[in-house]
């Protein structure tokens, strides 16, 4: 590694973003294929969404400096850093830009909008999710349809994130995947002291507490 690099991307958040690619697609691929069996695993992948994204918003206030909410939310600069995109003044961000930002927000809301209905869907045969004794069944039925069309929306921000990430690799030269899997960036003027002992301490104890809240919610609720 090139000694102009620094780390911007800490090892739970990339764990994190990785684990939840997987995951994501392997609910997408039993939630299509649609089997009994395959429903079953698709229900248990949603927990584990569910989990993930817990752990994730958890994250984003004692992550490292980058994968904290205040670095990269910053509504006020989203419209000047769409104007500069293809400006001369355009500067790459050591985090997410403002427009990655909103990409990562809606992402991880229409997922746990997604894994949230799960909890209380049914298939009006003989799977119900874990909390629909919790509602009606016209509630249930109602969440079911939302959990069903919000698919399509996770579909789009798949899509729009695909093609966001494949503009800036080959548009602006920004090796955005890499730095997902190295955590390393090539970038001036940024100095981050990474301690990677204490990230992975806290983050084992947030994954923890995410864990067991999730078992505990679809067990004993």
């Amino acid at each position: 590694m090139s000694n102009d690099s620094t780390r911007i991307w800490d090892i739970p958040v990339r764990l994190f973003h990785w684990t939840l690619v997987g995951v994501v697609a392997f609910s997408i691929y039993t939630g299509l294929n649609g089997g009994f069996n395959e429903m079953d695993w698709h229900m248990t992948s949603g927990y584990c969404v569910l989990g993930l994204i817990t752990f994730r918003i958890m994250w984003g206030f004692a992550g490292s400096t980058y994968s904290r909410f205040s670095s990269f939310i910053k509504p006020t600069r989203v419209v000047p850093y769409a104007t500069s995109l293809f400006a001369g003044d355009h500067q790459p961000h050591a985090g997410h830009n403002p427009l990655g930002a909103l990409s990562v927000i809606a992402i991880l809301l229409a997922l746990l909008v997604q894994a949230g209905t799960g909890l209380f869907s049914n298939d009006d045969i003989m799977l119900e999710g874990p909390l629909f004794h919790l509602v009606s069944k016209d509630l249930s039925d109602q969440l079911t349809t939302i959990h069903h069309y919000n698919t399509w929306v996770i579909y789009g921000l798949i899509g729009l994130h695909v093609a966001a990430i494949l503009f800036y690799e080959i548009v602006k030269r920004e090796r955005l995947i890499l730095a997902m899997i190295t955590g390393r960036k090539r970038i001036e003027g940024v100095e981050v002291t990474p301690n990677p002992l204490k990230e992975i301490i806290v983050a084992l104890i947030l994954g923890a507490i995410a864990g067991g809240a999730i078992y505990y919610l679809i067990n004993h609720v």
